[in-house]
């Protein structure tokens, strides 16, 4: 028979775990005011340390917010608060050998579905939306700064149009974290190709084809890839 060692949990850690099952049973719900410290402490006879070491990581979880001279508050962990927790680990791996290349396939895989999701399940309002997110986009054509902007709106629309708090998120996130990217292959010219591919992105959505939609966005994506790829192979 092989042994099998279980690290005991420290304290904080039992104290963490009993709030979140409590959290998630619903015995304790958003808004609700946890004990005091001194009353939790009382509640599982242990120390102040090992009380705010568990809050701490109940506040890091998204599940309780932590402020100085109240008691702690149970929070709902928002799609956002997710996309902000994997803010570090994301730039890191960015930053690791191939890391760009996976990043870009992952924002092309998520960002053709929205394509395609928008030709099939777009209203008119969300057809007059996208159609004013192009205009706004074109008339920023020669202003670099402000068409990266209106880029990064173009593309968002389509996130919205899935009415999912969590598709917007990651949309916001794939767009911050690459950045350095879309900075790299703006240029002169390269604004107006740019504009050229979302208005072929377009009218495939407007037409609600959602096969031609699919492809132009493949298109202006593995375009973009192609050229960050050629200028930063350069630089290196």
């Amino acid at each position: 028979m092989i042994g099998v060692l279980i690290k005991p949990r420290k304290l904080s850690e039992e104290v963490a775990a009993h709030l979140e099952r409590m959290i998630r049973k619903g015995e304790l719900v958003e808004a609700d005011r946890l004990p005091s410290e001194r009353e939790l402490m009382r509640q599982f006879g242990v120390g102040r340390p090992s009380i705010r070491e568990a809050l701490l990581h109940l506040s890091k979880m998204g599940l309780v917010e932590v402020k100085s001279g109240e008691r702690a508050r149970v929070t709902r962990p928002t799609p956002q608060f997710v996309i902000d927790a994997l803010s570090g680990p994301a730039r890191h791996m960015i930053s690791a050998p191939g890391g760009v290349h996976d990043f870009q396939s992952a924002r092309l895989f998520f960002e053709v579905g929205l394509a395609r999701n928008a030709a099939i399940n777009d209203t008119s309002e969300d057809i007059e939306g996208l159609k004013e997110a192009l205009e706004i986009n074109r008339q920023s054509i020669g202003d670099l700064t402000r068409f990266e902007r209106t880029d990064v709106d173009f593309h968002y629309v389509l996130a919205v149009i899935t009415r999912n708090r969590i598709f917007t998120a990651i949309h916001a996130a794939l767009a911050e974290w690459l950045l350095e990217q879309r900075r790299t292959t703006l240029a002169k010219g390269e604004d107006r190709k740019a504009y050229e591919a979302h208005r072929e992105i377009f009218d495939a959505v407007a037409a609600r084809d959602p096969d031609a939609s699919e492809a132009a966005m493949r298109r202006h994506l593995e375009y973009v890839s192609r050229r960050y790829l050629e200028i930063a192979g350069g630089k290196g």
